[in-house]
């Protein structure tokens, strides 16, 4: 089923609204009554990690096709110009795991709770240009996602479908690492940014659509690194966190999903 331009457009709205909704009830979703957390965190690692070996790897290597052709009257293609999208997503992920650092690096001390714990204690500090700049960063990231959501309809509904249930689940992940490291601030005005975000990422493709194969293939790439890094940092937790049957089902579930739909699309 191929949407027109409206139609994906609305679709996208709908999907943004959806994901902003999540943000909002992450805490909820988290401490589900007779689900432990992590059993959903590991539920949710497992859909991302599926996600990522099947679907956003092979889309990022698609990327290359644009990029081939739009420097094509430029310079010879070579197998170092072949590596340019990579290069993109490599910078979003070196970005991304700088910011980590550097979040890690100023956590909070504790006062009377047990160090390097973030969070720990009432009197904990929580530096605020750290955690703009760290916030800022998946604003930017959530605006990325809505910004090319309307893209992905058109190109293939079901698929947009099964990215957004993956983005869902991480989102709720994401939230648990935020509220760890600025357990003051983060609850504040944290989630209701990053909801914010995700809208006005569509209302800017909404008046300034993408149109350039090439320009989606970079924003792609370099959502891409940063998904990476965020899926295997926060999705793939130690052991005292994670449940790995749980995991394995939401590998298996999505990637069985995912090869459906491959198959019925072709």
């Amino acid at each position: 089923m191929e949407l027109t331009t409206t139609q994906s457009v609305w679709g996208a709205l709908l999907i943004a609204v959806l994901l902003a909704a999540l943000h909002r009830a992450a805490p909820r979703i988290r401490k589900l009554p007779a689900v432990p957390e992590r059993a959903t965190g590991s539920f949710a690692g497992g859909l991302a990690v599926a996600y990522v070996f099947l679907h956003l790897l092979p889309e990022i290597a698609e990327g290359n096709e644009a990029i081939g052709e739009a420097l094509s009257d430029v310079v010879q293609p070579t197998p170092l110009t072949d590596l340019g999208i990579f290069v993109v997503a490599l910078a979003g992920f070196a970005a991304f795991y700088g910011l980590q650092r550097l979040a890690d690096r100023r956590a909070p001390r504790p006062v009377g709770g047990e160090e390097g714990t973030p969070g720990a204690g009432g009197g904990a500090r929580e530096p605020a240009g750290v955690y703009w700049l760290h916030l800022g960063s998946f604003m930017v990231y959530n605006a990325l996602i809505t910004y090319t959501m309307a893209l992905r309809l058109r190109t293939g509904l079901a698929f947009a479908v099964l990215f957004t249930v993956a983005m869902g689940l991480h989102f709720v992940l994401t939230d648990r690492s935020l509220e760890e490291h600025y357990p003051h601030r983060f609850p504040r005005s944290g989630r209701l940014l990053l909801a914010a975000a995700l809208l006005v990422g569509w209302l800017v493709s909404a008046v300034l659509a993408p149109s350039s194969a090439l320009a989606v293939a970079l924003l792609t790439a370099l959502l891409g690194g940063s998904i990476l890094l965020n899926v295997f940092k926060e999705e793939l937790p130690s052991t005292g966190r994670s449940s790995y049957p749980w995991f394995l089902v939401g590998l298996l579930l999505y990637g069985g999903l995912l090869a459906l739909v491959t198959a019925i699309s072709e």
